[in-house]
């Protein structure tokens, strides 16, 4: 018969328990011996009152159990003395399988709590106009902008970019864009939605929370710029022919401006 070998403990960890189990229910702990068929039938066997017992073990930091293919079976993470449960027991028993835990993701709440100071204006009444020198302008129809080709150039919206500053994003340049001579900002929706034109007071001193919308981190690369919303990471401000400027992840929309 095969030897299978020692599992080794965690290090620093000696209450760490892993257990495998093979297609002839035998099992095998880190502590320096190995339970036979015997003890397996007498775990199978053993009455309320003595699982109840067995419940008694603790766990310093978790519990993970595996098959003898590898493949994850139950995974738990504990609090210190906390017993195995008679659920445990049972998958040990039975390699009951269980779906993987996935962290939630706190992305949004980070963002949300990022703070943005403002520093100054870096560009004024400039224009954005796309891969295919279509212009931006404000719609008369609604409160989007829209990007269309122009003869006359002085329908096409100037901006003012503001620069602000945050301490947990250093190795980006988030900006604001607002029309030029107003207090109408540009605002990222989700995705496929036309970008909104806020009206805000005067520029912001610092933008956190729901106005994160504000926020563009800015990026130039061979005469190309972009710009990614700060609230929805995965989106830019982007254009199609003849239709509403609004945020998309790249093709088919266009993701490019140039700058004049």
């Amino acid at each position: 018969m095969a030897k299978v070998p020692d599992l080794p403990t965690l290090p620093g960890d000696d209450h760490s328990v892993a257990i495998f189990s093979s297609s002839k229910k035998s099992f095998y702990t880190t502590s320096y011996h190995s339970l036979g068929e015997t003890c397996v039938d007498k775990l199978m066997s053993r009455s309320t009152s003595e699982t109840s017992k067995t419940s008694k073990l603790t766990f310093k930091e978790s519990l993970v159990l595996v098959s003898a293919n590898g493949k994850t079976l139950k995974k738990r993470r504990l609090s210190f003395h906390q017993p195995i449960s008679d659920d445990d027991l049972e998958a040990i028993a039975y390699d009951l399988e269980e779906e993987p835990i996935k962290p939630r993701s706190a992305s949004r709440l980070l963002q949300n709590n990022v703070s943005y100071t403002y520093k100054r204006i870096i560009q004024k009444e400039f224009a954005l106009n796309d891969p295919l020198h279509q212009s931006i302008i404000q719609d008369p129809t609604s409160q989007y902008l829209k990007a269309t080709s122009l003869t006359d150039q002085d329908q096409e919206v100037k901006f003012d970019m503001g620069a602000y500053i945050s301490t947990t994003e250093d190795s980006k340049f988030p900006v604001t864009l607002r029309i030029s001579k107003t207090h109408l900002f540009v605002s990222a929706q989700e995705e496929d939605e036309p970008v909104l034109l806020k009206e805000m007071p005067e520029t912001p001193k610092t933008i956190t929370g729901s106005d994160t919308n504000l926020i563009f981190f800015w990026e130039s690369h061979s005469g190309m710029n972009y710009f990614t919303s700060a609230a929805h990471p995965e989106l830019l401000i982007a254009t199609k022919v003849d239709s509403a400027v609004h945020m998309a992840r790249g093709l088919p929309s266009m993701t490019e401006f140039q700058i004049s």
